[in-house]
């Protein structure tokens, strides 16, 4: 069960509530704090899953883990940065986001329960998505300069309609099994 891939996922859960204290931290570099500890979280998401398929260490807890490491690392960073800006875009952004990932792991659960989980596997467009996403979210909570909060709107709004585009995507591909049910 502990292995490097499992520790790293592990490692990102600790990352959550470290990343929320430090950007309400009351420091002008707490931003930058939160931005880095986000981004350290992003690469070990990176890392944990190329390490388990190259050292042949996947396994069942880390199956499980990742994606919930994921999912709630990603959750509090939305939440925290809707709470912040205040503004009708992000706080849209974040609930299309989060409902997303609720969608998208319920029908990954039920597809497996009817032995079809390969027809909802993680996608390009996917992964796309979660790049433009953990850019957005590291911008938006670095705020180094008005360029880059501008930028990581924009790649807000790609990660978003990449959002909706996969979700589509996956029920279209789960169509057939919901039609039968």
């Amino acid at each position: 069960m502990w292995n490097i891939p499992n520790i790293l996922t592990t490692f990102r859960l600790f990352l959550i509530p470290v990343f929320v204290v430090a950007f309400y931290l009351p420091y002008s570099w707490a931003f930058f704090a939160a931005a880095f500890t986000f981004w350290l979280a992003s690469v070990t998401d990176i890392l944990d899953g190329y390490l388990a398929r190259k050292l042949e260490q996947s396994t069942p807890f880390g199956a499980f883990l990742d994606p919930v490491a994921d999912k709630v690392m990603v959750s509090a960073a939305l939440v925290v940065l809707a709470t912040y800006y205040q503004n009708i875009f992000i706080t849209i952004a974040a609930v299309v986001i989060i409902s997303r990932e609720i969608v998208i792991s319920a029908l990954r659960e039920w597809m497996a329960e009817q032995g079809k989980r390969g027809n909802v596997a993680v996608s390009n467009m996917g992964k796309w998505k979660t790049a433009a996403q953990m850019l957005a979210i590291i911008g938006l909570i670095w705020q180094f300069d008005t360029w880059m909060i501008y930028l990581s709107y924009a790649l807000l709004a790609i990660a978003t309609v990449l959002t909706l585009s996969s979700m589509i995507q996956y029920l279209a591909a789960a169509r057939s099994e919901l039609i039968k049910s």
